[in-house]
């Protein structure tokens, strides 16, 4: 593996890893660490590694387990049993997804971008969001049109994710 398909592969797959790893360790900061870890692990590993993505999905769950245990012996809140038992069935897909949801979003202009997540990620009413912004309510409203619209043109399974996940 040279520098570029590195640069390639990192781009590919931070974010749904950094995603992939807030599912176990619901720890921002450590999620990126564990991923930053997984990729310079990859670099230093990269004339032998020949599925990437398979390596670094084992390597940030492994990361993830580690954290887990070391915060075990810290706080003892954690069994053995729940740290071989940590779900991931499905989370490389639901993780891929959140990352496309959320670059999509990222690409929209930063006001429309902005009023959408303060209604859907944040639950705020039309009203407080004008308020908030110093917008009128059917400002909000065309935002937040303008953004779904453009949002509707992903696949049907990214755009329900958003809005029908918890």
């Amino acid at each position: 593996m040279n520098d570029h398909s590195f640069q390639i592969n990192f781009k590919q797959y931070y974010r749904q890893l950094c995603i992939y790893a807030l599912h176990f360790v619901e720890n921002a900061g450590a999620a990126e660490d564990i991923v930053q870890d997984a990729f310079v692990g990859l670099w230093q590993r990269r004339d032998d590694i020949r599925d990437v993505k398979p390596y670094l999905y084992a390597s940030v769950r492994n990361g993830c387990l580690t954290f887990l245990k070391k915060q075990r012996q810290s706080t003892e809140g954690l069994s053995d049993g729940m740290l071989e038992d940590l779900p991931d069935e499905g989370l490389e897909d639901r993780s891929e997804i959140e990352a496309r949801m959320w670059s999509a979003i990222d690409s929209l202009p930063e006001r429309r971008r902005q009023v959408l997540l303060m209604s859907k990620r944040d639950g705020m009413k039309y009203e407080d969001i004008a308020y908030h912004l110093g917008i009128s309510v059917h400002t909000v409203r065309n935002h937040i049109s303008k953004a779904l619209e453009g949002l509707r043109s992903l696949p049907l399974k990214f755009f329900s994710f958003f809005f029908c996940t918890g």
